[in-house]
């Protein structure tokens, strides 16, 4: 409704301007202007296209006015800038007032959802309304709401909400370091004893390294690794001559008087730039998880190794959903299962066994047959451990680890836990009733940040039909290794494991090309697999964490202290305003209602940016604002007393205008200039308050200028224009 409307508004207008044009020849080029103008608009409400529509009508206005006979052709063109400029700010302010005035949750007596029209109404409904609103078919208002994003919100001190402080387990993030150091160490000695026959030694050739050289990873010490030779002679040979020379910046060896045992630990330099990094990219991925989440009002800073999170608001929901997300870690691997080792065989018919657990065969695809081309299996068992009545899930996970840390597992494997579903007859849906195990190689064959792109999807196949899973694009690296693993594991497991929990372990079936791969979403419901896709796409899109993190400590902020600080600031800037405002207007009289316009005007566009850059407003924000209304006044002072001057001189009034702004401009720059280099100076390194206190002080001074020397002049002018001996009343 509202784009048929605009269509044939702006075909009227784009009409009556080509008519125009040809009517009066001496404004033909600002009559075809806003023409082209208004068919742009016209055709982008007749394809639904939101954004050009106000751009270009109001462009077709700014074009219209200045075919108007007033004055002359350059006032009228910065007259209709300054009018399109002033709707345009109307139109982006609208969802931030309606939003405050209608829907703020510092009211318990209103909804806080907006539009009103939906508290009520179910998600599919919602959904329906949301599609007609965003089409115009719900009034101009709603129109404006659905289609325009941006809204500036009260920050945490203003509002009330949450703040949420976690702990970067940076440990974690050496021990990956080490054990990468730990992969790179056992092939290099493994070729350097000749038991690799290519460039990549396989798990039997790592094997015959033990022959040699022991290498271990203290569990007690995440930055060591330790080699015990069986020659002495050998950890002099290798240790210095060969291997150390590729890790000589980054570790430091200690050999122990026998000379067998040589202990390299990670250099304390190399080790403080890991845990800076650690920090500052899980900072990085908690930001960009909490913007994919739409929480832009959310404010996130680091703390030594505490990464603290800043949640406006009183939705108890929309926090533990960013609880939820932030808490990922996201670490995606992908592993090898070995099926040709039936390890769990012999603990089968074992009764030492945690409560609840079974044990079941399965026939496991090992690889093809060479002479027959068809697939080998071999029968392998796996065990299973449902939660007992009034357990979690998460505590029986922890019994079956707890079990499975006394098994004998070598370096070269581990025992990886996926979810257990059963079916339920009676409602027909699969549940997750625990966990099953899976003996995969320990070497990760991809990582997480491999990963591009994430994607969620339904199944369309007759299979799976209508179940959820999330496909992966993978890096040009990621690509390469995909394709080469699964070519020489064909008719193998490949177990996707997140967050140390096989998620899927997909028979390969053939090479996969394209680097494109799948992880399935379980066996749950719908809805369930729905939003356990939703979320997995947003982690993967938004990176892994570097390292676990944990929560730390949490508090709650009421929104009284919003209200009272609201109140107090607001009265203060108040106040601080009239008083200017008033003083201008008796010092400056006629000049002094100029001058308070564009002060108005500035804190109008001020509020605009703010809002189109989804800002939150906070106390210091709002003693920002009011500093502006200081400055925006101060540079009227500087004209005004220049024109009193040249008055004073005896000039004419239309001359004392032009050269008092003239002298002035030089004066109102430089103060401007000194003050925006303080403000990118606290933008730059000020967090939290100050940074939104400087922020707000620049965008200020960028319209201050704008206002205070721009739209004030177009008033004088207009004032002056053709008239020799008018007083203009300057004080």
């Amino acid at each position: 409704m509202i784009y048929n409307i605009f269509a044939i508004a702006l075909g009227v207008l784009a009409l009556a301007s080509f008519a125009g044009a040809w009517l009066r020849r001496a404004q033909r080029v600002t009559y075809i202007w806003a023409g082209c103008s208004a068919v742009i608009g016209a055709g982008a409400a007749f394809y639904n296209n939101f954004w050009p529509v106000p751009v270009f009508t109001l462009v077709t206005l700014w074009a219209l006015f200045g075919t108007l006979r007033t004055m002359n052709n350059a006032w009228r063109l910065k007259v209709g800038f300054s009018l399109g400029l002033a709707l345009a700010a109307a139109m982006s302010l609208y969802p931030t007032v309606h939003d405050e005035i209608m829907c703020s949750d510092q009211r318990a007596d209103i909804p806080t959802t907006c539009p009103l029209e939906l508290a009520e109404l179910d998600a599919e409904t919602r959904a329906q309304w949301e599609e007609a609103a965003e089409k115009g078919d719900r009034g101009f208002g709603n129109w404006l709401l659905t289609n325009l994003p941006f809204r500036m919100v009260r920050g945490l001190d203003l509002k009330g909400g949450l703040r949420l402080v976690y702990t970067v387990d940076v440990d974690e993030a050496i021990r990956d370091k080490r054990d990468r150091y730990y992969d790179d160490l056992r092939i290099a000695l493994t070729k350097a004893y000749g038991f690799a026959a290519g460039e990549e030694p396989t798990l039997d050739e790592l094997k015959k390294l033990n022959e040699k050289v022991k290498l271990s990873k203290p569990r007690d010490r995440a930055d060591s690794i330790v080699a015990v030779f069986v020659d002495p002679a050998d950890s002099t040979k290798l240790i210095d001559a060969k291997l150390l020379l590729s890790f000589r910046n980054e570790l430091n060896a200690v050999r122990e008087t026998d000379g067998k045992k040589v202990t390299l630990r990670i250099k304390n330099t190399v080790e403080s730039a890991l845990r800076q990094k650690a920090v500052a990219q899980a900072k990085e991925t908690i930001l960009n998880r909490v913007d994919s989440m739409g929480v832009k009002e959310a404010a996130v800073s680091d703390r030594e190794e505490d990464i603290i999170v800043e949640i406006p608001g009183t939705d108890e929901r929309a926090f533990q959903e960013i609880r939820d997300i932030i808490s990922q870690t996201a670490r995606l691997e992908f592993k090898m299962l070995d099926d040709d080792t039936d390890f769990f065989e012999p603990y089968a018919t074992s009764e030492e066994t945690p409560e609840g657990m079974n044990f079941q065969l399965e026939n496991a695809p090992v690889g093809l047959n060479p002479t027959t081309g068809k697939a080998n299996s071999n029968p392998v068992y796996y065990a299973t451990l449902k939660a007992l009545t009034g357990e979690s899930l998460e505590s029986a996970l922890n019994r079956m680890k707890e079990w499975t840390q006394t098994l004998p597992v070598d370096e070269d494997h581990e025992i990886g836990f996926g979810p257990l579903y059963e079916f339920d007859e009676e409602s027909e849906q699969t549940t997750h009733v625990g966990w099953r195990t899976y003996y995969l190689k320990s070497k990760a064959e991809l990582t997480g940040d491999m990963v591009r792109d994430a994607q969620a999807g339904t199944d369309q196949s007759d299979a799976g039909f209508g179940k959820w899973f999330v496909t992966m694009d993978l890096d040009r690296v990621g690509q390469r290794i995909f394709g080469d693993v699964t070519e020489a594991n064909v008719k193998r497991r490949f177990a996707i494991i997140l967050d140390g929990k096989v998620q899927s372990a997909p028979e390969i079936q053939e090479k996969i090309g394209g680097g494109t791969a799948r992880i399935s979403m379980g066996g749950g419901g719908p809805e369930q697999q729905f939003q356990e896709a939703k979320a997995l796409e947003l982690v993967l899109r938004s990176g892994a964490l570097p390292a676990p993190i944990s929560p730390s400590n949490e508090q709650r902020i009421g929104p009284s202290l919003g209200r009272d600080a609201i109140d107090s600031g607001l009265k203060a800037a108040g106040i601080g305003g009239i008083l200017v405002l008033a003083l201008m207007f008796l010092s400056y009289r006629r000049a002094g209602l100029i001058a308070n316009f564009a002060v108005f005007f500035n804190l109008v566009l001020q509020l605009t940016v703010l809002s189109m850059f989804s800002a939150s407003m906070t106390l210091p924000g709002i003693a920002g604002l009011a500093l502006t209304v200081g400055m925006a006044v101060d540079a009227n002072v500087l004209i005004n007393e220049r024109i009193k001057e040249e008055l004073a001189l005896g000039k004419l009034a239309r001359a004392a205008v032009t050269t008092g702004y003239d002298k002035a401009f030089s004066a109102i720059l430089d103060g401007n200039a000194t003050t925006l280099i303080s403000g990118l100076i606290l933008a730059q390194y000020g967090t939290g308050p100050i940074k939104g206190f400087a922020v707000t002080l620049i965008v200020g001074m960028v319209c201050n200028l704008f206002t205070g020397v721009v739209v004030t002049r177009l008033f004088f002018e207009f004032w002056v224009r053709g008239r020799r001996n008018i007083k203009l009343g300057i004080g």
